[in-house]
Order: C-alpha cells, then sequence, then structure tokens
C-alpha cells in the first residue's frame, strides 16, 4: 500500500539535518520550530492562523473547541470517514448527528444535510464537520450556506486532504483549511504530508480562537502555572514540526504524483475493461456487476483531488482483497463499518438501513497501492491481478 523508504531516500540529508537542529537547540516541545511550521503551513493553506498539536485526533477536537461547541451541544457530520471525526465530537461533549454521504464522492451529502436541517429536530445543533475524505473537498460552498442560514458553525476535517483545493460558484479556488471556521489536519505518516510519528494541526482566521487552541492544547495555559481553561496535553514535538518543514516544500509535487498515478490507475482500468469512463455528471454511480466490476474514483467539478488514497468499488470486494493479498499486493478498506454502526455510537439510536449509501460503500469500496513514487510497472502488476481475479 505504501513505501516510505522512497520518499526518505529523496531527502535523507535534509531530515537528518533537521533533527539534528532540533537537539543541538534542546528544545523538544512547541518552540521556534513549531511556531515557524505553524506559520508556514498557515501561508499554505491561505489562513491567517495555525495551531500545531499531537495528533490529527487532537486537531479534531481542538477545532470543536474553538468553534464553540460545548457539552450539551450536538454536531453532524459524515458516518463515512475515520472513528476520530466523531469521538473528537463526543470528547467535546457533544452528541454525533449524522447524514448519509453523496454516492460518487463519498463525502457527505450537502443534500441530505439540507434536508435533515429543515426537517427542525436537532434543536442543539452547534456545528457541521464535513470530511475531505480521500484527498477530495466535499461541497463546501454548499454546507457554507448551510451553516449560515441554520446559525452553525462550520468545521473542516481536512486530516485527509493537506494541498486539496475547492472551487466556488465565482470561479474562486479556496485551499483545504480555509473556508470554514476552523480546520483540522492529521500528519500520520501514511498521509501526503507525514510526520515520523503522530501530529496535526488546526488553521482558524480568528486570532482569538487561535490563541484558545494554543491554551488548550497545553493543559488551557496561556503562561507557566496558569490555567484558564480545562485543556488538555496534546502539544506539538520541536522534532515533528522540523521534519515537517522539510517536507512542506515537496508536499505539491508529490501531490501532482499522485494525481499522475491516479491518472494511470484509471487508464489501465479502462484499457483492461474492468471499468467503464466513469461520468463526470452522473449523479449516481452505476451498479458494478461482472460486466464492470471496477468503478473508477469520481472527482467533482469543484475539486482539485489529491489522492490521499485511491478508492474503486469492488465487485466481490472482500475475495478480491484476498486474492490479492495472496498475490502480496497490498489494499486496505477505509472503511468496512459505517460510524453509525460502530458499537461504540449505539446509544445513538441508528439501525442498519438507516443510511444505505454509507453502508453499501462500506461494503464495496477498496483502496489500491498509493504513493507518489508508485512505478507504472508496479501498477500494471495491481491491475493485471485484479484481471486475473475476474477473468
Amino acid at each position: 500500500m505504501l513505501d516510505l523508504s522512497r520518499q526518505f531516500e529523496q531527502i535523507r540529508a535534509e531530515v537528518l539535518a533537521a533533527v539534528g537542529r532540533v537537539c543541538a537547540s534542546q528544545h523538544y516541545i512547541l518552540g521556534p520550530e513549531v511556531e515557524a511550521l505553524e506559520r508556514e503551513l498557515a501561508a499554505f493553506c491561505g489562513a491567517a492562523e495555525a495551531v500545531g498539536c499531537a495528533s490529527g485526533t487532537d486537531a479534531v477536537w481542538l477545532a470543536l473547541a474553538a468553534a464553540g461547541v460545548e457539552p450539551g451541544d450536538q454536531v453532524l457530520t459524515t458516518p463515512f470517514s475515520f472513528f476520530a471525526s466523531a469521538s473528537a465530537i463526543v470528547r467535546a461533549g457533544a452528541r454525533p448527528v449524522f447524514a448519509d454521504i453523496d454516492p460518487d464522492t463519498f463525502n457527505l451529502d450537502a443534500n441530505k444535510v439540507a434536508q435533515l436541517l429543515h426537517q427542525g429536530k436537532n434543536k442543539k445543533l452547534r456545528a457541521l464537520l464535513p470530511v475531505h475524505l480521500y484527498g477530495q473537498c466535499a461541497e463546501m460552498e454548499a454546507f457554507q450556506h448551510l451553516a449560515a442560514d441554520f446559525g452553525l458553525a462550520l468545521v473542516e476535517d481536512a486530516a485527509q486532504a493537506i494541498g486539496a483545493s475547492y472551487q466556488d460558484g465565482q470561479g474562486l479556488t479556496h485551499r483545504a483549511g480555509s473556508m470554514g471556521v476552523t480546520a483540522a489536519f492529521s500528519f500520520y505518516p501514511t498521509k501526503n504530508l507525514s510526520a515520523y510519528g503522530d501530529a496535526g494541526l488546526v488553521t482558524t482566521g480568528d486570532p482569538e480562537m487561535a490563541a484558545r487552541m494554543r491554551r488548550l492544547r497545553n493543559h488551557g495555559s496561556p503562561q507557566r502555572y496558569v490555567h484558564e481553561d480545562m485543556g488538555w496535553n496534546c502539544r506539538l514535538d520541536a522534532m515533528q514540526a522540523a521534519i515537517l518543514r522539510v517536507k512542506l516544500k515537496y508536499v505539491n509535487g508529490w501531490n501532482g504524483a499522485r494525481r499522475n498515478v491516479a491518472a494511470r490507475y484509471d487508464h489501465l482500468f479502462v484499457e483492461t475493461g474492468l471499468s467503464a469512463r466513469q461520468s463526470t455528471t452522473s449523479g449516481q454511480p452505476s451498479a458494478i456487476g461482472e460486466s464492470y466490476p471496477i468503478q473508477l474514483p469520481f472527482t467533482a467539478a469543484s475539486a482539485h483531488h489529491v489522492f490521499h488514497q485511491y478508492v474503486v468499488r469492488a465487485f466481490r470486494r472482500d475475495e478480491l482483497r484476498a486474492f490479492l493479498t495472496a498475490r502480496h499486493i497490498g489494499t486496505e478498506v477505509y472503511y468496512p463499518i459505517p460510524l453509525h454502526l460502530q458499537p461504540a455510537f449505539i446509544y445513538l439510536g441508528y439501525r442498519e438501513g438507516d443510511l444505505p449509501e454509507a453502508e453499501r460503500a462500506a461494503r464495496e469500496v477498496l483502496a489500491l497501492p498509493m504513493f507518489p513514487e508508485l512505478t507504472e510497472d508496479e501498477q500494471h502488476r495491481v491491475v493485471s491481478s485484479i484481471a486475473d481475479f475476474y477473468c
């Protein structure tokens, strides 16, 4: 699925120099390296402020807390994402509310959200939390209008979408991290911009929100031994910040390489007859089956997709995955159980069938090897092996 050693070989000298710089400084938590990373990432995302923290999970919690989510509130989000998108809501003291996904993009469906909001049943709703899944921005203009109409805070879960962007109806392009009141990023080692451990960051256009997050990440303390909030220990290590500063210079190029890998996959699948070319105006994915067992990822016209993952829908998904595993080809299922059906969320009262598109996606999605250094020969091997399975 991923070979990080190839990337490290490209930047080994720079990374080791950055690590040596931190060791010589003896400043290992927060400090100048973190402050520099915050400035550089804020500029990269088109945001006024950035606040580094210990993980993407902490970033979602900080983003929600800074946006005003409090105990007793509700936050509406997608059921088709990593667990942290919803567990951070609970950590903020709020209750997750789920709406179904768009079957094309796998992102939260703005139309379904609008229907739910107009029902008026969720009186305690405080925020919307769309997730830019797999590296493609959600329909943020629609969510911005809904947030304004219903008086909600709009928070981006951009954990998988560093460098992704969205074009609004006026033709203006906005980077992930610049479209909500706050936005959360993860730099987990598998991400497009990855640390050598856990790390996260929140962007915002509001200096007061940034100041509060800096307190919250450090036990609610604006200065030593003075605690204004009941915060948490989720500070960013200087070592990770220094490494991320090295890698940030390369992320646009790496994202471009990922887009090239995705385009090559698309071509190979169509060329082998495993998939029909995906229409950009379909509105609904065609059913996968014997004739076309693979459905290609869909990119919305408004989106600049950075392909954190290359995720297809696959006929007989689990059998195909076992076949590829036997051939030593890595795959992954993101995500096999939708959040509304997770045992930890049974108290929310959702049942199977409530969110059918998320449930169908969980049965069909399969992530194939995706990283910037993936070679054409390796991609041929992946696709030819899939063709062997279906033949």
